[in-house]
């Protein structure tokens, strides 16, 4: 780096990407309350129509990287998101002797580790506390808050899109494509918003939470994700009626032995845990360690201001500690990853009724092992299509999904059953 830690001058900032967030992070530097770090360099397609007058005069504005990684700009911020060019740019950024801060979660889940060792060889940092929830300071509060403890358990909502349209649903009794097309007017989802609700983005999250927090390495692509489409408001009926709600939750739990099961998925969250009471586009993460117990982190998981905070957070770590290489949080062989989890089970059948449907199933599960803890339905129902729930004592999840693949032969079902963990 051009600037050592021994300097009182400030460090020059490269912002690349001058997106949302790229403008939230260059309004926080420009506003002299951060006397360690100097915006000097702001790359950006299109930069003519980016171009802000708040800006001070002295910022290079440029559409060419080599023009940044060739420059003497001490600390690279990467917020163009994608795993390329954005995994090529971090590299050479490194090996230009340049620290890297990023919020791009799929370059540090499919690539940290092998960043990170490339920032200590040269002796500089990469910071990515922005590629998980946002605002809220996870990271960092892993790596040093919680450094004296052994964690095993990650529980958390890492995606402020699904739990914006999940809420709503409960909230509104409305069905899923309504809220979906509320969240994309209000600007929370995509107009393709299938990583969102289908678990990518939270995989991606969930795999660095694994390995910054239960030091198990996982490949983000091992991580079994179920989709949120398939959630109904008559859902939230029977949730409500079993004390629960139901949120999209992320979970990685390490075993004695090293193994790691893993999930994305609807679940049904009691009303007593803290991940029930996070709402609209809140995260929360929950770990929970074998001396300090539990302890949650929460706050706004999205948007350009708070994801801007958690930016500079890591530039002012960086301007404290400028030189020495990254940590090796990310380090080490990615484990397999299991899906299997104890617990108790939800699932919502919605059928075409006539007698027996219910004694069939039962049969099923009985043949499986399983034990029915209860069977809900509201009485009045329409006949076709109807919709009624079965719960099933605690039991191995693979076991659950294998009975339901042969509950899926029988003839009656109007669409596909529904199966949901229930949260201990």
């Amino acid at each position: 780096m051009t600037s050592n830690a021994g300097d009182n001058a400030a460090l020059s900032v490269a912002l690349v990407g001058f997106g949302t967030v790229g403008r939230a992070v260059a309004r926080i530097l420009c506003n002299g309350a951060h006397r360690r770090l100097q915006l000097t360099h702001i790359c950006n397609r299109g930069i003519a129509r980016k171009k802000a007058d708040w800006v001070p005069d002295g910022v290079t504005w440029t559409e060419d990287i080599d023009v940044v990684l060739g420059s003497d700009a001490d600390i690279v911020v990467e917020l163009i998101g994608g795993l390329e060019p954005a995994t090529d740019w971090i590299r050479r950024a490194l090996e230009a002797g340049k620290s890297v801060v990023t919020a791009n979660k799929q370059v540090i889940a499919q690539g940290g580790a092998e960043l990170a060792a490339l920032a200590r060889r040269h002796e500089v940092q990469l910071g990515f506390e922005a590629a998980v929830a946002g605002g809220i300071p996870i990271i960092h509060g892993l790596r040093q808050g919680l450094a004296g403890d052994r964690l095993f358990r990650v529980l958390a909502i890492l995606n402020g899109t699904c739990n914006y349209i999940l809420t709503r649903m409960e909230a509104g009794g409305v069905a899923f494509d309504a809220a979906l097309r509320e969240a994309q007017d209000l600007g929370y989802a995509e107009a393709d918003p299938s990583a969102d609700v289908d678990g990518q983005d939270a995989q991606a999250k969930l795999a660095i939470l694994s390995a910054v927090g239960l030091r198990c390495p996982i490949a983000p692509e091992s991580i079994p994700l179920h989709t949120i489409t398939t959630v109904d408001a008559i859902d939230f009926v029977y949730a409500r009626r079993l004390g629960c709600t139901i949120r999209q939750v992320s979970r990685a739990q390490r075993s004695a032995d090293g193994r790691v099961c893993a999930g994305v998925q609807p679940m049904l969250v009691p009303r007593s845990s803290a991940l029930a009471r996070v709402n609209g586009s809140r995260n929360i993460v929950v770990v929970e360690g074998e001396r300090g117990g539990e302890t949650a982190f929460s706050g706004h998981g999205a948007g350009g201001d708070p994801t801007a905070v958690a930016v500079v957070s890591d530039l002012e770590a960086v301007a404290a500690a400028p030189a020495g290489g990254a940590d090796n949080l990310l380090d080490g062989a990615a484990v397999p990853v299991a899906e299997a989890f104890e617990s108790a089970h939800y699932v919502r059948f919605m059928v075409n009724d006539r007698p027996g449907i219910v004694a069939a199933l039962a049969g099923v599960f009985a043949r499986h092992g399983l034990n029915l803890d209860s069977v809900l339905q509201d009485p009045g129902g329409r006949k076709q299509q109807l919709a009624f729930v079965m719960t099933l004592d605690p039991c191995d999840s693979g076991i659950v999904n294998a009975a339901l693949r042969d509950a899926a032969a029988l003839d009656f079902h109007a669409r596909p059953p529904l199966w949901m963990p229930v949260l201990a």
